[in-house]
């Protein structure tokens, strides 16, 4: 694994640690606007990448099926989100600015509760870069260096929000500043782990490539739908979440293709 690889695969843990230290520098919690806003990206850019760095390559590996191509990505999609459906049901969680905690019944401290949803929804953001540098490494044809590092900086783009929205609510119901930010960086830290362990597993996971890579875009689009959707259009009726998503969608499309 060259210092390239390494560096793709710290980049989306860098964003959120950066995130994280908004603690440090912001005063007050984030808005429910701002949030919402935050939201929006988040969901835009996750969007796209499932599109255009996961689903369409996973077609493409598979032209030679002709007309059913789609097959291994509609098979991996629905794998990906039953997948986060059932780590949805025994990860007991709970979503910001949520009272009640999802999962089985737990007396876990709701701090830690609130990391875990993070974290829970951060696990397919590090598959997916893993199995795309996975894919580079071992010389797909549809998947290059520059399209591994697009979908790592996007990553790394919609997880520094993420960072601040976990640790600044953590400093507003109590935390230190110190440890609002250590808790926050934590939640990111399954990123890189994931995709260390799935480019490990490599050689393996050639054959089935088209699969792992819809497998991570139906896990994401999981958590768009059943998180950041709901949490960009809470409260007062807005459209900074949707103007915000267009943000993040496009952007992603655009340093996928750019950088393709």
């Amino acid at each position: 694994m060259n210092k390239e690889t390494i560096m793709g695969l710290l980049i989306p843990f860098m964003g959120t640690t950066l995130g994280a230290a908004c603690v440090f520098f912001m005063k007050n919690k984030l808005s429910s606007t701002v949030e919402r806003a935050l939201s929006g990206f988040a969901a835009g850019v996750m969007v796209a990448a499932s599109i255009w760095s996961l689903i369409i390559p996973a077609m493409e590996q598979c032209e030679d099926m002709g007309r059913l191509s789609f097959l291994p990505a509609f098979i991996g999609f629905w794998i990906g989100v039953l997948f986060l459906l059932v780590l949805d049901h025994i990860i007991p969680h709970l979503h910001i600015n949520s009272d009640k905690a999802e999962g089985p019944a737990s007396k876990l401290a709701r701090t830690t509760m609130m990391v875990l949803a993070v974290t829970l929804h951060n696990i397919p953001e590090g598959m997916a870069v893993g199995v795309v540098y996975a894919g580079f490494l071992n010389g797909s044809a549809s998947i290059s260096a520059s399209a591994a590092l697009a979908l790592a900086l996007g990553i790394a783009i919609q997880n520094f929000p993420e960072g601040a929205i976990i640790s600044m609510p953590l400093h507003a119901e109590g935390k230190s500043k110190m440890s609002s930010f250590l808790l926050g960086t934590l939640s990111g830290i399954v990123e890189p782990i994931g995709s260390l362990l799935t480019i490990f597993a490599s050689a393996l996971l050639v054959p089935y490539m088209p699969y792992l890579l819809s497998f991570a875009a139906g896990a994401m689009m999981y958590v768009v739908v059943e998180e950041l959707v709901p949490e960009m259009a809470q409260g007062e009726h807005s459209h900074v979440g949707v103007i915000l998503f267009t943000v993040g969608f496009t952007l992603m499309m655009a340093l996928d293709v750019a950088l393709s």
